[in-house]
């Protein structure tokens, strides 16, 4: 199987070409393991057939009650059928020439703006300061550049960096003549380091500031594509009216009218994927050479020791050990030394360890010995014997 030119393959082809096989580990598509629930699934399996065979409300609709839910003025959201939409729209619609984005980070934000002819300011993130963004220096690269539009990921996406809330906030404050500053909080939900570190509340009154937020990345729904995003209402207001009237499903209404009554699971999920993010963190930071990066995200970004590359590990991965991992070589400011990991169950990243451990170590010293501080790690986790 040649994978050398894949992206972020589908976990519906990587189905379709191994038919009657069990599907993949997961840890590409950064989803949260733990939400929905069951229960959650029961319900939309029980209406499957409506929700098929009939129109959804207008989006305006479905994103009154995501307001209410989330206590939100509903002026200031807008819905978009996926975070990708509604970045399609503010380039659209609001990014006129040049825009300023740290590198590497989500592509659409590159992407979107050169396909329409805009200049994209690429400040870049080293490596050796582990990706984090200095807020006085990426002010002074977009005052060099001239940028009119800057955006930040936070966290950033696929390193998990997380720029605390009164930065952000700094940030916004020295870049008030700015067109536009976006702060896209798509994995915000998994931030642990400070209470309540979202920017909502900022975005809603200030004149040139918008938040996006991923409902599908947070819930674990990617394929029903909701995302959202808060703005003064002008600004909302703009965006709202260039977007079609029914451009989201009826998937993504049943969805958003259950979230009241299942807050308190989705809260439990979180903390569940905080706990496993720390455990996965220290198991990966254990083998050696493997350089991981500290991450508020639901992803650990890992650099592979030297002389080893990502394309060949992606590989050896899917199919020695049926486990799907994301490859970084198309990541501007990364390299095929890069993997991002999503955090999953421990049991799953025992068998991640387990087949990296074999394609990195094998024929060394070092392959029993690392194998061995998985089963001691993974039982340590679990509450069970070292």
């Amino acid at each position: 199987m040649d994978l050398a030119q894949a992206h972020s393959r589908s976990h519906f082809s990587l189905v379709r070409e191994a038919p009657g096989q069990q599907a993949p580990v997961d840890f590409c598509i950064p989803c949260n393991p733990y939400f929905p629930t069951p229960e959650i699934f029961d319900t939309l399996g029980g209406n499957l057939e409506a929700i098929l065979k009939y129109y959804p409300s207008d989006s305006e609709t479905i994103a009154a009650e995501l307001s209410a839910t989330l206590g939100l003025n509903p002026r200031t959201v807008v819905m978009g059928n996926g975070s990708t939409e509604l970045i399609t729209w503010i380039d659209h619609l609001l990014v006129r020439e040049s825009l300023a984005i740290p590198i590497p980070t989500f592509g659409r934000w590159t992407d979107q703006p050169l396909e329409t002819g805009k200049r994209v300011d690429m400040y870049p993130l080293l490596e050796s300061r582990n990706f984090t963004l200095d807020v006085d220096d990426y002010v002074r690269f977009i005052r060099s550049r001239g940028s009119r539009v800057a955006v930040i990921c936070n966290p950033n996406n696929p390193d998990g960096g997380y720029l605390p809330r009164h930065e952000v906030v700094r940030l916004l404050d020295r870049l008030i003549d700015l067109d536009l500053v976006i702060v896209d909080e798509s994995f915000g939900d998994f931030v642990d380091a400070e209470p309540y570190p979202g920017l909502a509340g900022e975005a809603a009154v200030r004149p040139n500031v918008i938040v996006l937020r991923s409902l599908g990345k947070n819930f674990g729904l990617h394929g029903i594509r909701f995302g959202y995003l808060i703005a003064n209402p002008a600004l909302a207001g703009r965006i709202r009216g260039a977007l079609p009237k029914w451009n989201l499903n009826s998937f993504a209404e049943v969805v958003v009218f259950m979230l009241k009554e299942h807050l308190a699971d989705y809260r439990d999920s979180l903390r569940r994927l905080a706990q496993d993010r720390h455990i996965m963190l220290q198991q990966l930071g254990a083998m050696p050479g493997l350089t991981v990066f500290a991450s508020q995200g639901n992803f650990l970004l890992v650099k592979l020791p030297d002389g080893h590359d990502g394309v060949q590990l992606r590989d050896h991965l899917l199919e020695r050990h049926n486990v799907h991992v994301r490859e970084c070589g198309n990541k501007l400011g990364t390299t095929s030394q890069f993997l991002r990991l999503v955090v999953r169950p421990s049991p799953d990243v025992r068998r991640l360890l387990l087949g990296m451990t074999h394609y990195l170590y094998a024929g060394t010293p070092l392959e029993t010995p690392v194998i061995g501080l998985h089963h001691r790690r993974v039982a340590l986790a679990s509450g069970g014997p070292a």
